[in-house]
C-alpha cells in the first residue's frame, strides 16, 4: 500500500506575492529548501544532521513572488539517487493514476501530488530522469530546463554537472507560465525543423511501447529522421554521476554511516571505489556524446525519445537493475548535454500512462514548450 505523497514534517507556510501564479498550489520535493521547514533529502539521518533552512531555495522564492503557494514537502528517494520511486525508510508513494503501481523517482511525491490533484504544480529535481520518469508513469507533464537557466541555490546536490530543478503540471499552459517565472535569460529562438528519432534507441524497446507512442510522433508534424545516436554513453554517464555524488556526499556518509536501501547503497559503494582514471575517461566519453547530441539538435532538430522504457512497474515488483539501465540510457542524454526536455503524456499501455520526451537545443526551452502546445 502506498503512502501519502507529503512528508509529515513538511507543512509549508509564509507569504506569497501576487502574479501570474496567484493561488497556485506547489508541492515541493524534499531536497528543495523551504524557509522554516526541515529538508530531509529522503533520509532520516540527513533530517537529523542538518539545520532547518532559514530561507527559501531560489526556485521557491521565485514561485512565491509570482503568487504560488507552497503546500508541503514531498517524499523522494534517498538523496535523490534512484529512479525507482521507493524509499527504504519511508515507504513507497502509490501512483494515483495507476493504483498498485509506483510513481517512479526520485521526485515521486511531487508527481503524485500533482497527478492526484492536491497541487497544481510540483517542484522536483532531475539528474538522470527524476522528473521525466515520474511524469511518464503518472500521466502528467514533466519539464527539465536547460542546465544553468534555473538556479540550483538552496537545493541538496547529487551530481551538479547534471542536476537541475524542474516542474510537474497537469496543464501545459500553467507549466509554461511557471517555467517563464523560473527561467533566467539566454533563451534561444527558432522553429523546429525535424524530429530526430534515433533508430538504435527505439529499436531496443518493446514494439508495443513504440506502437503506443507512434501517433504522438506523427502529431508533431515534422519530418522524421531516424539517424542512430551511434554512441553508447550510459556506463560513462553513471560513472561521472557517481563520482559527483560521492564528491557531494562522501564526507557525510563516511562520518554518519547512514543506512541505505540496496540499490542506493550499491551505487554509493561503487562511487567510493572509482579511480581518477575511470572518471577522466568517462568524462571524455560524456563530452563526446554531448557534442553528438548538439549536432542532432542544431538547426531546429527535436530529439524524440520514450520518457521511460515502459509503463509504471507494480508496487510489489522487485527492483530491476536491467530496467534502471534501460531507463538511464534514455534519460541521460538531456542531462549530459544540458538540453531542455519535456515529458508529454501521450498514450497508454495496459491502461497505464506513457510519456514521450522532446528535447530541443540548449537554451530553446520556449521553443520546446510551444512545440508541445502545438501537439
Amino acid at each position: 500500500m502506498g503512502i501519502d505523497p507529503y512528508v509529515p514534517w513538511g507543512t509549508c507556510s509564509g507569504k506569497s506575492g501576487d502574479g501570474p501564479l496567484n493561488g497556485v498550489r506547489v508541492a515541493v520535493k524534499d531536497v528543495v529548501d523551504v524557509a522554516g521547514v526541515a529538508t530531509g533529502a529522503g533520509h532520516p539521518r540527513w533530517l537529523e544532521t542538518h539545520e532547518i533552512p532559514g530561507e527559501d531555495a531560489a526556485v521557491v522564492a521565485r514561485l512565491r513572488a509570482a503568487g504560488a503557494v507552497p503546500t508541503g514537502k514531498t517524499h523522494c528517494d534517498e538523496l535523490a539517487y534512484s529512479l525507482g520511486g521507493t524509499n527504504q525508510h519511508y515507504g513507497v508513494v502509490e501512483n494515483p493514476i495507476a493504483p498498485g503501481h509506483v510513481c517512479g523517482g526520485s521526485s515521486s511525491g511531487s508527481a503524485a501530488a500533482v497527478a492526484g490533484g492536491s497541487a497544481e504544480l510540483g517542484l522536483g529535481t532531475d539528474t538522470a530522469g527524476s522528473i521525466r520518469v515520474p511524469a511518464s508513469y503518472t500521466g502528467i507533464y514533466g519539464y527539465r530546463p536547460t542546465h544553468e537557466r534555473v538556479s540550483r541555490a538552496g537545493i541538496v546536490p547529487l551530481a551538479p554537472s547534471f542536476d537541475v530543478p524542474g516542474l510537474f503540471a497537469r496543464d501545459l499552459g500553467l507549466l509554461a507560465r511557471a517555467a517563464a517565472v523560473l527561467l533566467d535569460g539566454g533563451g534561444g529562438t527558432g522553429e523546429p525543423t525535424r524530429a530526430q528519432v534515433p533508430a538504435d534507441l527505439w529499436g531496443e524497446l518493446s514494439p508495443r511501447v513504440g506502437a503506443a507512442l507512434a501517433p504522438a510522433i506523427a502529431r508533431l508534424g515534422l519530418p522524421v529522421h531516424r539517424t542512430p545516436l551511434g554512441h553508447e554513453v550510459t556506463d560513462a554517464f553513471t560513472v561521472v554521476q557517481a563520482a559527483e555524488a560521492w564528491a557531494s556526499h562522501g564526507e557525510w556518509i563516511a562520518r554518519e554511516r547512514p543506512e541505505f536501501g540496496p540499490g542506493v547503497a550499491a551505487r554509493f559503494r561503487r562511487a567510493e571505489s572509482l579511480t581518477g582514471e575511470e572518471v577522466t575517461l568517462a568524462r571524455k566519453s560524456v563530452a563526446e556524446a554531448a557534442d553528438r547530441i548538439r549536432v542532432l539538435l542544431d538547426g531546429g532538430g527535436v530529439l524524440v525519445l520514450p520518457s521511460a522504457p515502459g509503463a509504471a512497474p507494480a508496487l510489489d515488483r522487485p527492483a530491476d537493475p536491467a530496467r534502471r539501465l534501460a531507463t538511464v540510457r534514455l534519460t541521460c542524454l538531456a542531462a549530459l548535454s544540458g538540453t531542455p526536455a519535456l515529458s508529454v503524456p501521450v498514450g497508454l499501455l495496459d491502461g497505464r500512462p506513457l510519456g514521450l520526451t522532446l528535447m530541443t537545443a540548449r537554451g530553446h526551452d520556449e521553443t520546446l514548450l510551444d512545440l508541445a502546445a502545438r501537439m
